[in-house]
């Protein structure tokens, strides 16, 4: 039986990811910064680790705890949406120790025990914004472009191993909490000069011709895990598969 981690499992995406898994015969190790029992099915299958993806004794604990893992997905995110000229560079950092240098640091304390084996998968979980630019996120769409890059080139150096790594990039999702999480970071971020630009960006954030659900995510983040081809990029939800086009 193989075991599947899964980093930000407190909401949206991740939960949702980890209880479908589940459902599907896999163990899993389901991570939080703040484990909740009450959030996953009381199951032998499943195991609640604490983890905080930008500290490095976290991460060395949250591995050693899972023992043998055939599965990365680093799903853990945090938002930013607003003018950058307003984003402080401490917002910014922020948001890259988390998206973008938590997810590195997961997967390279993974590597060894995957290269060993010559076997496993990591599934790095980006976003729409990278198919397609959106206003108000430049350094939220920095961070998960990042990803992008950092993915396509390690696919390549791991793939002598026998490792494979996937990429799944979401839609837009407003049923996450997404900016939920990232309230008290984006306080302030539209100026009253960018209010005349905002407003309608967020009139049409409010009313989306499609929208991202979690199971979408969970689906293909499932598909991801168990492809074996070269397929590196996989859409998740009807508007990033709309923006991915034939790719």
């Amino acid at each position: 039986m193989k075991t599947v981690l899964i980093t930000g499992c407190s909401s949206g995406y991740g939960l949702e990811t980890a209880r479908y898994f589940h459902d599907r015969g896999w163990n899993v190790v389901a991570t939080m910064r703040r484990p909740n029992h009450d959030l996953l099915p009381a199951s032998d299958r499943i195991k609640l680790v604490t983890l905080d993806v930008t500290n490095a004794e976290s991460i060395a604990h949250a591995i050693a705890e899972a023992g043998q893992i055939d599965v990365l997905v680093n799903n853990a995110g945090i938002g930013v949406v607003g003018a950058f000229e307003a984003t402080s560079m401490q917002a910014v950092r922020e948001v890259f120790e988390t998206n973008t240098f938590g997810t590195m640091a997961m997967v390279q304390a993974v590597i060894p025990q995957m290269r060993e084996r010559r076997a496993g998968t990591i599934v790095n979980v980006t976003s729409s914004v990278t198919l397609a630019s959106m206003p108000l996120a430049a350094a939220y769409t920095a961070s998960k472009t990042a990803i992008e890059g950092f993915t396509g080139s390690l696919a390549h150096e791991l793939g002598h191993f026998g490792v494979q790594v996937k990429l799944v990039e979401p839609g837009y999702g407003p049923s996450t909490r997404f900016t939920e999480n990232g309230a008290e970071r984006m306080n302030g971020l539209i100026p009253e000069t960018y209010a005349g630009f905002a407003g309608p960006v967020f009139e049409a954030f409010a009313k989306p011709e499609a929208i991202t659900y979690p199971q979408d995510v969970a689906v293909a983040i499932f598909g991801a895990a168990n492809d074996r081809s070269d397929r590196l990029h996989f859409a998740a939800g009807a508007d990033a598969v709309a923006l991915a086009g034939p790719r």
